[in-house]
């Protein structure tokens, strides 16, 4: 298997891994709210950023430029960095809490799918890069790990 269709599986993996305990430890509202919800705004935010040209992914399937495997990525980060949040604090606390979590991941992760050659950020927007990736990226992570994780938070 090449390391591209092993990032693939993986990040698939984590993310069904994460719906599963989702859904055997939460109520199932809260668990379509993340998952359900959060794969749809993942999708939306990415097309967008794709349509943009700012971004290019390599690897697929994927659907008007986003790879589906990316909306397991999102939400199993999403969901754990909730979680991890939950435990020390809870309501919208624990939302920009898991904001934070899940975007210092991607500050830690990110630069290692360039490096690899899993996706290219073509924008010539101006702004500090971290490793070859634009700040964009980074607000775009904390925002929708905020609206993702808040999706959640009526029904637990």
């Amino acid at each position: 298997m090449t390391s591209g269709r092993t990032f693939v599986a993986t990040t698939v993996a984590v993310g069904l891994v994460a719906l599963a305990h989702a859904a055997a430890t939460w109520p199932i509202a809260a668990t379509i709210a993340l998952f359900g919800g959060g794969a749809a705004v993942a999708f939306v935010a990415e097309a967008v950023v794709v349509a943009l040209g700012w971004l290019e992914h390599h690897l697929g399937p994927k659907v008007l430029g986003v790879p589906l495997y990316v909306l397991f990525g999102w939400t199993g980060a999403i969901y754990l960095a909730f979680r991890l949040a939950l435990l020390a604090t809870d309501g919208w606390l624990a939302v920009v809490a898991a904001g934070t979590v899940a975007t210092a991941y991607d500050v830690l992760t990110d630069h290692r799918g360039v490096e690899e050659g899993y996706w290219t950020y073509l924008d010539d927007l101006g702004g500090p890069r971290v490793r070859a990736v634009p700040w964009w990226n980074f607000a775009g992570w904390f925002a929708i790990s905020c609206l993702t994780a808040a999706l959640a938070t009526p029904f637990l």
